[in-house]
């Protein structure tokens, strides 16, 4: 397999987190796929991947490397659209799809600076915390979280990950020990999600390995906000955004719990999806790219700011 290749097969088995679907979606048998995994890993002198019969998860290394892969793969794929499409400009209707609450804070200047960019496209955006198909609804990309794709066919890429904290109201802890373990929690009652979007559990990233914690509850919404709102009335313990919550817990509204332990869930990837990267629109893939430079400088900034 050539290295081009190898990194576009890295890249899928990431982005759809199965080695047997991405080889289906890139027409390739299993012993093709192990093969070209190994020589990429041979090639850079590292392991990308840790693999048991029930769990699949990336390497430090392979973190690292997935980012800058998806920049030599975006920059590849727009030189060759660009000599297919030489003088034409983006241009049409880009019809947008995103989670409520996980954009809350930048949807807007993103959509404002794309539109400032590229004046002959027009935005169509609808904002929603349920499943979506894009193909069936027709949408061109979606802004999402991992639970909304209805379909195995969308490529998503990675936009950033949203700090999750886990918090609660004194109102609580008085009538629950405090937890001082991630162990701690199968003895506490949460506010989350259903399971429909995210199984009932918190993963940590303890020292040599990712520990999956179940957790027990009593009302689920899809809601973020809403469930702010009831572990405030000292209803339970919470998995939350840090943006949606970290004026309450400057004012004492809210407690942080185990801030030592570092939460790794996928709840908290933001992904940009849309269906295939072959003759992709030229608004589709402007808005790709426009995206990707807008959260990397943001992020930038808020580094420098922090």
């Amino acid at each position: 397999m050539e290295y081009i290749e190898s990194l576009r097969l890295f890249r899928t088995i990431v982005e759809v987190r199965n080695f047997r679907r991405a080889g289906e979606m890139m027409d390739l048998s299993p012993s093709v796929v192990s093969r070209g995994i190994a020589s990429l890993e041979a090639r850079l002198g590292t392991r990308l991947f840790h693999r048991s019969t029930r769990q699949f998860s990336l390497t430090e290394a392979a973190e690292r490397f997935y980012e800058g892969c998806c920049r030599v793969l975006d920059d590849l794929d727009c030189l060759e659209a660009d000599a297919a499409s030489h003088g034409r400009l983006p241009a049409g209707v880009l019809r947008l799809v995103a989670h409520t609450t996980a954009t809350l804070t930048w949807l807007a200047p993103l959509i404002s600076s794309f539109k400032r960019k590229h004046p002959n496209i027009s935005l169509d955006v609808t904002l929603t915390e349920r499943p979506v198909d894009l193909t069936a609804d027709g949408y061109d990309l979606g802004i999402v979280l991992p639970f909304m794709l209805a379909t195995d066919l969308a490529v998503t890429r990675l936009l950033h990950r949203l700090p999750l904290v886990i918090v609660t109201t004194e109102a609580y802890l008085t009538r629950r020990a405090r937890p001082r373990h991630p162990a701690d929690l199968a003895e506490h009652v949460f506010v989350t999600v259903p399971p429909s979007m995210h199984k009932p559990c918190i993963t940590f990233r303890m020292q040599h390995e990712d520990v999956t914690v179940p957790i027990n509850y009593e009302i689920s919404s899809n809601n973020p906000v809403f469930n702010r709102d009831i572990i405030l009335g000292g209803f339970g313990i919470g998995l939350l955004p840090e943006t949606l919550v970290e004026q309450d817990i400057k004012t004492g509204r809210l407690i942080r719990l185990l801030e030592e332990f570092e939460i790794a869930d996928t709840l908290a990837e933001v992904r940009l999806a849309y269906i295939g990267r072959a003759m992709l629109p030229a608004k589709v893939r402007a808005f790709i790219d426009h995206a990707a430079e807008f959260l990397e400088q943001r992020a930038q900034a808020s580094a420098i700011a922090g």
